[in-house]
């Protein structure tokens, strides 16, 4: 094509004017609202263009989870279904658990960072294995995140026997160990929620921890002793309740673990101690023990 012919077509084209044998091009409708509208008025017809890429970048993050939880923060009713229904619970380990006091932080709702596990699991030590059971033995609600204790937590127990040396003029020596049972080796996860804490039920509050422990084959931690137990304490267990002659074990696995103990000494001199449960001017129990059997329960609404 020479010169001026490639003139002529280019002002053809700027004039709108309608040359046989060549598409206009014409302008996007004005009702076009985003860049992936303008793609698609582009593409030719029976195109499988995806409207969420362009040159191969999706749009938006989709590697960013969102997890479906209330807006509403924690509240004193859902904190004790998650105690009741989750501290004592059993689990598999789905990745290896560090030791240390301070605990490994679990962000919700982002990708598990290997990198940050395999550094405290070196500098901290494993204190449980892929595939192990472990048990949840404590459960520490504060204002953007749940701190739950396994196995006993990563905190070590201090044994004072364990420090001590006995001297005689020049000479010292250390007492023989201690006979009992070795001490289990314990971790502490720290969920992060990085807003205050979402109100929950135990099922999200497991579905959160899933990334590092599967509760989905592992049986409650009752199940098994409930069914040994007498009738009205196993209906009072399956009613979440307390009744009298229940010792703490029972009351444990009817109403999980109380957030407040108070114990007091009568005028007889009999000591009892008040699991309390709620806080008013919720829904509020108190469970009255003596030694190990409950004497009295009491219920404010």
């Amino acid at each position: 094509m020479g010169f001026r012919s490639t003139l002529a077509l280019a002002a053809a084209l700027l004039l709108g004017a309608d040359i046989p044998g060549l598409a206009t091009f014409r302008s996007t409708p004005s009702s076009v609202g985003d860049w992936n509208s303008v793609v698609l008025s582009l593409s030719p017809p029976g195109s499988t263009t995806n409207p969420t890429k362009l040159d191969g970048v999706p749009k938006g993050d989709a590697s960013v989870q969102n997890p479906a939880h209330s807006t509403q923060p924690l509240q004193p009713e859902s904190r004790l279904l998650l105690i009741r229904y989750v501290d004592g619970e059993f689990a598999k380990a789905v990745q290896s658990l560090p030791g240390g006091k301070h605990g490994f932080k679990v962000p919700v709702g982002k990708p598990l960072n290997m990198q940050n596990l395999n550094d405290a699991l070196r500098l901290y030590g494993t204190a449980a294995s892929q595939g192990d059971t472990i048990q949840i033995t404590g459960l520490e609600f504060r204002a953007q995140s749940i701190v739950l204790q396994i196995n006993g937590g990563g905190k070590k127990h201090f044994r004072l026997r364990q420090h001590l040396q006995i001297g005689i003029g020049d000479m010292s020596t250390t007492p023989p160990p201690t006979s009992g049972p070795p001490e289990i080796a314990g971790a502490t996860l720290v969920l992060d929620y990085g807003r205050p804490v979402p109100d929950m039920s135990p099922e999200d509050l497991k579905h959160d921890l899933s990334v590092m422990l599967d509760f989905s084959k592992q049986h409650s931690a009752t199940v098994n002793w409930i069914d040994t137990l007498p009738p009205q304490f196993q209906q009072a267990i399956k009613d979440h309740r307390a009744i009298l002659g229940m010792d703490q074990e029972m009351v444990i696995a009817s109403m999980g673990r109380a957030e407040k103990k108070v114990r007091e000494r009568g005028p007889d001199g009999n000591e009892t101690e008040d699991w309390i449960y709620g806080n008013p001017p919720a829904k509020t129990i108190f469970v009255t023990f003596e030694g190990d059997t409950v004497i009295n329960v009491k219920e404010f609404n």
